[in-house]
């Protein structure tokens, strides 16, 4: 092994255990894995970028804009409502029309766009026949696969393996070179899910028949176990809560509640707004666990103690102090935030207030960017004060140190400052500072901490809180008396999802999904302001089999989540246009331009008729087909950059110099060499099953574009060295890769339907491999008569 190699297999190694623990973005391992490669000398600089002109590549884009000019002017929809509504009931020609419809769409459309464009169809079709979705939905996520595997432009390993033939110096593959086998297997693969697949796949459904009827209500409950999550909260008469906001109530963030209505004067209200008014007697259909809010009135949680506390008091002892530190013209701290220049955390400082030109700020000061002359207000020990005043940062000769009853009346804090205790029997003992929560449900933030006689200014998040401690906290009076109004809720009773009306003209339940495109992988419904956003509640996330009703808005989001939302039905229709969602419902997707059908499909048929004739390589077919789908108005030129999967691009481009790589260093031939040794006493069937099931295995947990542009130069220099025609390795490892069945991450249209049908990590593994197995066994039996070695 020489260094080259060496070095080619550590990136490659380094590179397959990123995609496998998802530890960074696949696109960015792609890019990092260029990168390096120049930088350790294995590809030129040219080498690296040429993935970004490849043909490959720019067919992958090209065939992006395409699909989406066939779906934003509803040809493929019209083709596969039609076709399915022609199946009846049966669900045999159910699930055989299903998946012949997706197949057939896959051969020219990319196939996670075929199955987002299907799966509210399906959907539709589950209610209407009664049949679960969870027996429907994965067999469409099947057939899309399979009928990727027919033509050349079905799915993205198709065509890099015909570019690698191509880079090879060989013949690529045509248009329908792969239609022989790949129909082949499409049919076995319908052939195997009617009479085997349908009886392995589960009855169940996060969401069914979601709207209507009062027992499609039931159904919901029961799947979502919504109803033990609903009760009726009054607001008694006396409560503090009267004349606050909801948003202002805090009963959401501090009591984990979804307030899904009201009813007051005895007129019911649905879905009621942050920003609604609560008067006394109001009664609040909320749904969630009411246990904080038992724990909440039974065991107080703190006690708000007199400020003039002589405790207190040793918060301003011989140690610690107020001081007034001005900002110099020059300072380094200029343009940064309180968080980023770390005055609390790095040393122990807390900065009470900010007084800028006359006016006192003394909220929301964490983000608040420093400028020159803004003179803070400072708590903290003395030394710490001392050391602060001696910065470069700070004007000396303004400093000075400030006592008590001057800081609270220069800086107005006598409403922001209180003192609080913690009691014997409060459930934040053992708790730290930041597992309390106080910022976040009650709105204090704790600024000094007196224990056993000793104070502590800015206390770490991670201090732990113990009985008898008394905390300086800053925050507003209202926010302890609307902790008073929390307790002081009354439980009326629990629900009855047959008692509970959701949906009215206005008001309603609909389904959604993580749209396949989506950027908000990993953040939470929190971070992205869902509510505020768009003014409706995600009542349960179905992920993995199971529902989630509670802490819903810290949760980071997952590719195949399905959310049960809730709100004024307007507000879906401004949801549906977000690019990021999916919603389940027919009547909430985008009207399609269909006048403009006649022409997609013409023109679509004139880039198929080139490509056949040999009039133009596929790549320059693909453009231009793409560019007269926008110059006729078939799609828009914004929509255009939306509708092209850009992860997908910079993944298989970033990717492609690794190839070069393996190539030029004499890894691939190394690795090659390894194949043949252990292969070459077994026949030809046993090459293929090897390259067949490595490539497989791999594309379950990578993308599968990667896996493809990693073992074409193996298959290829194994070809080599068995004087083996390479075409049938080049087919098995596009088929292969695009098999990817036993895995809900194998493939994002696995993972499309996954929180709709309810589906499970275990459900893809059961019908999988029997299914990848009768795709290999078909890919031994048929590749070698139309593709002898």
């Amino acid at each position: 092994m020489t260094p080259q190699i060496a070095l080619t297999m550590a990136i490659l190694v380094l590179a397959v255990f990123l995609f496998v623990t998802e530890r960074l973005r696949a696109d960015l391992v792609a890019l990092l894995v260029l990168v390096s490669l120049v930088i350790a000398g294995l590809v030129t600089p040219a080498e690296a970028l040429s993935g970004f002109s490849n043909p490959a590549v720019v067919t992958v884009w090209a065939v992006f804009i395409l699909s989406a000019a066939l779906a934003g002017t509803g040809v493929a929809n019209e083709i596969g409502r039609h076709v399915l509504r022609l199946s009846g009931h049966s669900e045999v020609r159910l699930l055989i029309v299903i998946i012949l419809t997706a197949g057939v769409l896959s051969a020219f459309m990319n196939n996670v766009g075929v199955a987002a464009l299907l799966l509210p169809v399906v959907l539709t079709i589950a209610k209407q026949t009664g049949l679960s979705p969870s027996k429907l939905l994965l067999p469409l996520a099947v057939g899309c696969l399979l009928g990727g595997l027919t033509t050349l432009i079905g799915t993205p390993p198709n065509i890099l393996t015909s570019n690698a033939l191509r880079d090879a110096g060989l013949e690529p593959f045509q248009l329908f070179d792969f239609v022989p086998v790949g129909v082949t297997i499409l049919l076995a693969g319908s052939v195997f899910m009617v009479l085997i697949g349908r009886r392995l796949l589960p009855d169940r459904s996060p969401v069914h028949a979601l709207s209507g009827h009062n027992q499609e209500m039931v159904d919901a409950g029961t799947l979502y176990d919504l109803e033990e999550r609903l009760a009726i909260l009054e607001i008694p008469a006396d409560s503090p809560l009267a004349g606050n906001t909801l948003a202002e109530s805090r009963i959401g963030r501090a009591l984990g509640l979804i307030v899904l209505g009201l009813q007051r004067h005895g007129r019911k209200q649905l879905y009621v707004q942050s920003e609604t008014v609560l008067e006394a007697g109001d009664l609040l259909l909320v749904v969630g666990k009411l246990e904080r809010r038992e724990a909440l009135g039974r065991k107080p949680i703190f006690i708000v103690d007199d400020y003039a506390d002589e405790q207190t008091r040793q918060l301003f002892s011989l140690e610690t102090g107020l001081a007034e530190l001005t900002i110099k013209d020059d300072s380094s701290f200029l343009g940064k935030t309180l968080s980023e220049i770390g005055m609390r955390r790095e040393h122990g400082i807390y900065v009470l207030a900010i007084r800028r030109n006359e006016l006192v700020r003394r909220t929301k000061l964490q983000n608040l960017p420093i400028m020159a002359g803004d003179t803070l207000l400072l708590l903290g020990n003395r030394s710490e004060l001392s050391a602060a005043q001696l910065s470069p940062s700070f004007h000396s000769g303004l400093n000075m140190l400030l006592s008590e009853s001057e800081a609270i009346e220069r800086y107005q804090l006598d409403d922001r400052l209180m003192v609080i205790r913690i009691p014997e029997e409060s459930p934040f003992i053992g708790q730290s500072l930041l597992e309390s929560n106080l910022g976040k449900l009650f709105g204090l933030v704790a600024v000094g901490i007196v224990r056993s006689g000793h104070a502590r200014i800015a206390p770490p998040a991670e201090a732990k809180l113990q009985a008898g401690d008394v905390l300086l906290v800053e925050g507003k009076a209202d926010d302890l008396a609307v902790i008073r109004g929390l307790r002081g809720l009354i439980p009326r009773r629990h629900l009855h999802m047959e008692e509970v009306e959701l949906e009215s003209d206005a008001v309603g339940l609909v389904e959604a999904v993580l749209a396949p495109r989506t950027m908000l992988v990993g953040k939470s419904l929190r971070d992205i302001h869902f509510r505020e956003k768009y003014g409706l509640s995600v009542l349960a996330i179905w992920r993995e089999g199971r529902a989630y009703r509670s802490e819903l808005g810290d949760m980071p989001l997952q590719f195949g989540d399905a959310f049960l939302i809730y709100g004024p039905k307007e507000k879906f229709i401004v949801l549906s246009r977000e690019s990021d969602f999916l919603l389940l419902a027919e009547e909430l997707q985008e009207a399609p331009r269909r006048e403009k059908a006649p022409v997609a499909v013409i023109i679509m048929a004139a880039v198929v008729f080139s490509v056949l004739i040999g009039w133009l390589p596929i790549a320059i077919a693909a453009v231009a087909g793409a560019a007269l789908m926008v110059l006729t108005g078939c799609l828009h030129i914004e929509e255009v950059y939306r509708q092209i999967e850009w992860r997908a691009v910079f993944l298989i481009a970033g990717m492609f110099p690794l190839g070069i790589a393996m190539e030029n260093s004499g890894t691939a031939q190394f690795l090659a060499t390894g194949v043949v040794a252990f292969v070459e006493d077994m026949g030809a069937t046993a090459l293929l099953a090897g390259l067949f099931i490595l490539t497989n295995v791999a594309s379950q947990f990578m993308p599968n574009a990667v896996v493809a542009v990693l073992m074409a130069p193996i298959a290829l220099n194994t070809a080599a060295d068995l004087d083996a025609s390479p075409y049938a390795l080049m087919m098995v490892i596009a088929i292969a890769a695009s098999a990817s069945f036993m895995s809900p991450v194998g493939h994002p249209a696995n993972g499309l339907v996954m929180g709709p049908g309810g589906y499970r990590f275990s459900d893809y593994i059961k019908v999988g491999i029997p299914l990848t197995i009768v795709v290999l066994l078909v890919t031994l039996l048929i590749l070698p008569l139309f593709w002898p070695l």
